[in-house]
């Protein structure tokens, strides 16, 4: 069975900027990401010809430095689509919702999920974009893990959320393909295609 929740624990999820006000840690970054960091059109363009309405949940903490780095941007794109909208859970206080999305058994976030208009889950991403997941499962752990942090920090600062727009627009558009193939009867309800490591 795929992951679904209540669409009132949705609802009663907090959106961006409820969020950030309520932010603890790197308050600046998270706004100053947000202000700053572009979406490219393409990425609108895409997401817009995506059929149906979806909800994007996603699981973060404040603290998180891989959740600072794409999440805001993730924000940024989704208030620019009329069709989709986007809440945010904290990780501590959601366990359940994190159980359904370990990476290779870790509580990794941030976890950002698609989930339909009745609100079960078509895909999941996280907890880092693709290329820079894959550095940190191969070279990024045999550095200490200052060095590795400092490497990330400088992978995010040049990629500029581009990778992390491909992922989760590319996300959507195999999540409405599975929706209109389950519909058609072509297939079974798809699962949920997490990243592979973690804080």
């Amino acid at each position: 069975m795929p992951f679904s929740l209540t669409g009132d624990r949705y609802r009663g999820a907090a959106d961006y900027q409820t969020y950030v006000a309520g932010a603890r840690k790197n308050v600046e970054l998270w706004n100053g990401l947000y202000r700053t960091l572009p979406v490219s059109q393409r990425f609108i363009d895409r997401a817009r010809a995506v059929p149906g309405r979806w909800h994007v949940l996603v699981l973060s903490e404040d603290w998180c430095g891989d959740a600072v780095n794409t999440v805001p941007l993730i924000a940024r794109l989704v208030e620019q689509l009329p069709s989709i909208d986007l809440r945010i859970l904290a990780r501590d206080q959601n366990l359940d919702i994190m159980a359904e999305h370990l990476t290779n058994g870790t509580k990794s976030i941030p976890v950002v999920m698609i989930l339909d208009e009745r609100f079960v889950e078509h895909g999941w991403w996280g907890p880092r974009p693709s290329e820079l997941q894959a550095w940190v499962l191969s070279e990024g752990m045999t550095l200490p893990k200052e060095e590795r942090y400092r490497a990330t920090r400088q992978w995010y600062a040049r990629d500029r959320g581009e990778t992390t727009l491909e992922d989760i627009v590319s996300l959507l558009e195999r999540a409405a393909g599975k929706e209109s193939a389950r519909e058609a009867g072509h297939t079974s309800p798809p699962r949920g295609v997490g990243g592979s490591l973690g804080h």
